[in-house]
């Protein structure tokens, strides 16, 4: 076993300047020190291989060797970012993972968490079956206490099958599914270990409205707050327990702020549920413009005091309330704006579903920074690491069952979509960012009777305030909704409404020809009308509408493969890469002026979407959500202005655009005449005639090197073998400004504790150039180190742009992890290369594409001389 207890100064010592430490939860809880409850990682090294296996796996004695090690979350593989159409790998996967356990464990309660494996699955332990389940994305909890040995290796072992299966949900065939079963155990897997007095976990007990701890907020106003507390508890021991449980509410500020002490007793080898109600003097309520969270320390102790068990929940204390023609209101009050919003998969380029946490909290980021409100798990509960994020971030959540257009008659279907129904409640019930529940299939021909079920098992699962299921609007047993989803035209006064999906355009679902479908790669026309279509259906969807229609969630906030059809979805204001397009800064525009301190981006803001080509369009378009526009195009040149209107029917930032405002035939006068510091677009944003913010293009010159950035959102990257920091290499001219109009392809190349995921065989390395960049992913290993990056052209030349090159750090993570060393010493390691084409760059130099600059200006003099392009 192998564990890393490090102290919370040496991490914060060790971090990159610009790192943000991250915190998430494991198995639903943060880990409190003193409580006897312990919490290790168990994501490192595990044999993999795709595919059935002939004999018996499930032993401890079969041979495993010369399967792949790998760590999770894992996929069953990688797939090319572009591609589609059920490529993806439909079947078995076997996973194996080889352990000791420390003799300190011993006498603990023991469970394994998987926070989600993909399809119908097998969990051995030993050669012991613990676990067979179906559905690829909620817990799946195995108590190991009696299994695992402690004086000899232990083996884990797991069957994965995501093939296609009409019993359990989603349940369509994958070739008619609108987004990509992955495999694999894609998610993280967690050991718990705990005494025999212990807070269960909701997601093993079989407890309606119970297991583990549940928190509601009956009464919430300014001035007080009442925080419900319900609290399970097992006793596995073989006489009974007495104590007492004790709650402490915590500040930002790390101060106390409310506790609370209740007697318990649970009879031997039972379990019993105790619940109270803690009150909160002038509480801080948590909203997407200030998501103020708390957290709420949970012990149980014994007579004498001694803490047997305990934990930590992060919560916002904060009210919901549809009051259909009046509208939404939070916190007791009108919300005075609709949620603005997008929905998401969980999937990421290259690697699919296998996304590890940090990256969910990057999307959660990027989307706030957007302006986005509110967010809809399409089309399943999402990893638990992204519910995190969104209660931190701010990001309001629609969680979903599993469920896309399929409906299967046999009554298992139906119960197992309920199970799911129950299990993404337990798990998700005590995020302040749950908005509602979506219990119903989406896009499904179900019977009446089974909407009626569902609404019936969401109520008695969370039969507290703040908790609500919707249901498409027209669908069989709306009825039993007050919410409803993807309004019609004549509303129900009795009901409120909210599109779960807005913004897609195809000329029909066969060739799916869209105007809000664009490859970024495919520049600036095609982003522009797809900005345009966006901000039509915004304001028709979400904004020029009654009250009691409370928002609209976009379809879809980043592009994404679907098996269904042969040509990805492209529909994203950012790309598979989480890279934007110009539609990106039309949603940022929508936000307030207001400038908060919080995680996301906040307060003024104003873009050019243009750059200024000689293909780029005579208007030019901004985005900002400033009173006031100033436009200059060309050093002291012709200046343009815009004032925002007041008008209720419109977005609240229209787009501006200023009409033949760029001429590329002016730009090529100065250019000729050595004045290129002189072109230039220059836009600032003004609010109450004091300029707030700015933004600038000039047209790119010759292109002078690669230039690599880290896409981490300052979060830095973890040595655990798992996390991936996306690097973007730009062409750029020697002022940094990127040659959008390229193609070269670029070749990665790593050094040290990292690795790149995916070669040329999908296309992930080499990458070529589209609309100046390419990016690579690199992952960690699980030594914390440098990585030394570098991108190279494919095919050089001695009159090529520079090669680039940069080095991360990555940290050391704060989690202790079990895993054979020997095991994780054969994972797959990036190894320097040394082929001709990396002497070649070794010998080329800043200083020789200076000496060649000087050989091209005969070259430039002459074609000047003989007036090549004066007048064309």
């Amino acid at each position: 076993m192998k564990k890393h207890f490090l102290l919370w100064l040496i991490i914060i010592l060790s971090l990159p300047s610009n790192a943000r430490q991250s915190s998430f939860s494991t198995a639903g809880f943060y880990q409190l020190p003193h409580t006897g409850r312990e919490v290790f990682s168990m994501n490192v090294a595990w044999r993999f291989y795709k595919g059935d296996v002939k004999g018996t796996p499930y032993l401890n004695s079969f041979d495993d060797s010369k399967w792949n090690v790998v760590s999770l979350p894992h996929g069953s593989e990688y797939l090319p970012v572009d591609d589609c159409g059920n490529i993806n790998y439909q079947g078995v996967t076997w996973y194996r993972k080889h352990f000791t356990l420390n003799n300190e464990l011993k006498g603990k309660k023991l469970f394994l968490h998987f926070e989600a494996i993909m399809g119908k699955c097998k969990v051995w332990v030993n050669g012991k079956q613990l676990v067979k389940h179906f559905g690829g994305y909620l817990p799946i909890v195995a108590d190991i206490t009696s299994t695992v040995d402690f004086d000899q290796e232990n083996i884990i072992t797991v069957l994965a099958d995501n093939s296609n299966d009409p019993t359990y949900p989603p349940g369509k065939p994958q070739d008619l599914l609108g987004f990509a079963y992955f495999g694999g155990i894609y998610r993280d897997c967690w050991l718990i270990a705990h005494n025999n007095v212990y807070i269960t976990d909701p997601n093993y007990e079989n407890e309606t409205a119970g297991g583990g701890l549940l928190v509601a907020y009956p009464k919430v106003n300014q001035s007080e707050a009442s925080v419900f507390v319900k609290l399970h508890i097992r006793n596995t021991n073989r006489t009974p327990f007495a104590g007492t449980v004790q709650y402490e509410l915590i500040d930002k500020t790390g101060k106390k702020i409310a506790s609370l002490s209740q007697k318990v007793k649970v009879a031997t080898k039972a379990a019993s549920s105790v619940q109270e109600t803690i009150v909160v003097k002038r509480p801080m309520l948590w909203s997407p413009e200030h998501p103020y969270l708390y957290k709420l320390n949970v012990y149980i102790k014994d007579t004498k005091g001694k803490t047997v068990d305990g934990y930590q929940r992060r919560i916002g204390v904060r009210s919901i309330e549809f009051k259909q023609k009046n509208g939404l209101f939070i916190n007791g009050k009108p919300y005075g704006k609709p949620l603005l919003g997008g929905n998401r998969h969980q999937e990421f380029a290259v690697v699919g579903n296998a996304v590890p946490n940090i990256v969910h909290w990057r999307d959660a980021k990027k989307m706030r920074d957007a302006g986005m409100e509110i967010v809809r798990n399409a089309h399943y509960p999402q990893d638990p690491a992204f519910m995190d994020a969104c209660d931190e971030l701010g990001l309001f959540v629609i969680v979903n069952t599993p469920g896309w257009q399929f409906w299967n008659k046999e009554p298992i279907f139906e119960q197992r979509v309920l199970s799911d129904i129950s299990q993404m409640i337990r798990r998700d019930r005590n995020h302040p960012s749950v908005f509602l529940w979506e219990p119903i299939l989406n896009e499904t021909y179900y019977p009446s009777s089974f909407a009626k079920n569902a609404t019936e098992v969401t109520q008695k699962e969370f039969p507290y305030p703040n908790s609500m299921g919707a249901c498409d609007d027209g669908a069989d047993g709306a009825k039993y909704y007050s919410v409803l989803l993807r309004p019609r035209e004549k509303l129900d006064s009795t009901k409120t409404y909210l599109v779960r999906e807005w913004g897609d355009n195809v000329d029909d679902w066969n060739a799916q020809n869209s105007n809000s479908r664009v490859y970024r790669g495919l520049g600036e026309q095609p982003m522009l009308i797809q900005t345009e279509h966006y901000a039509r259906m915004m304001k028709s969807m979400v904004f020029d509408v009654p009250k009691q229609r409370i928002g609209g969630c976009l379809w879809h906030t980043f592009d994404h493969q679907q098996d269904y059809h042969p040509t990805p979805f492209y529909g994203g204001i950012m790309d598979a890469f989480r890279q934007p397009k110009f539609s990106y800064y039309m949603f940022m525009a929508q936000r307030d002026t207001v400038k908060r301190d919080e995680l996301f981006e906040t307060g003024p803001m104003v873009y050019i979407a243009h750059e200024m080509t000689p293909f780029s369009p005579t208007d030019v378009t901004v985005y900002s959500n400033c009173d006031e526009v100033r436009l200059t195009f060309l050093k002291n040149g012709k200046q343009w202005s815009y004032t925002k209107k007041k008008n209720d029917g419109e977005i609240p930032s229209p787009i501006i655009v200023f009409d033949d405002a760029f001429d590329f035939y002016a730009c090529k006068a100065m250019s000729r005449a050595g004045k290129h510091d002189e072109v230039f677009l220059y836009a600032e944003g003004l609010i109450n005639g004091k300029v707030v913010a700015t933004d600038k293009r000039q047209p790119s010159l010759r292109p002078d090197r690669l230039r690599l950035r880290v896409d981490d959102e300052g979060t830095g990257l973890i040595a655990n073998g798992s996390d991936f920091v996306t690097i973007i290499a730009e062409l750029v001219d020697k002022d940094g400004r990127v040659k959008r109009l390229a193609n070269s392809a670029v070749k990665f190349s790593v050094e040290g504790q990292g690795r790149i995921i995916g070669d040329e065989r999908i296309q992930a390395n080499p990458r070529n150039i589209s609309w100046g960049s390419a990016p690579a992913l690199i992952q960690s290993t699980t030594i914390p180190g440098m990585i030394h990056i570098k991108a190279r052209f494919l095919y050089e030349g001695s009159t090529m742009p520079l090669n680039g090159e940069i080095k991360l750090y990555t940290r050391e993570d704060p989690m202790p992890a079990i895993y054979s060393e020997k095991e994780a010493n054969q994972i797959v390691k990036n190894k320097p290369t040394n082929d001709d084409s990396d002497d070649k760059e070794n010998k080329k130099d800043a200083q020789a594409l200076k000496d060649h600059e000087l050989k091209l200006k005969e070259v430039e003099q002459q074609q000047s001389s003989f007036g090549v392009g004066i007048n064309d």
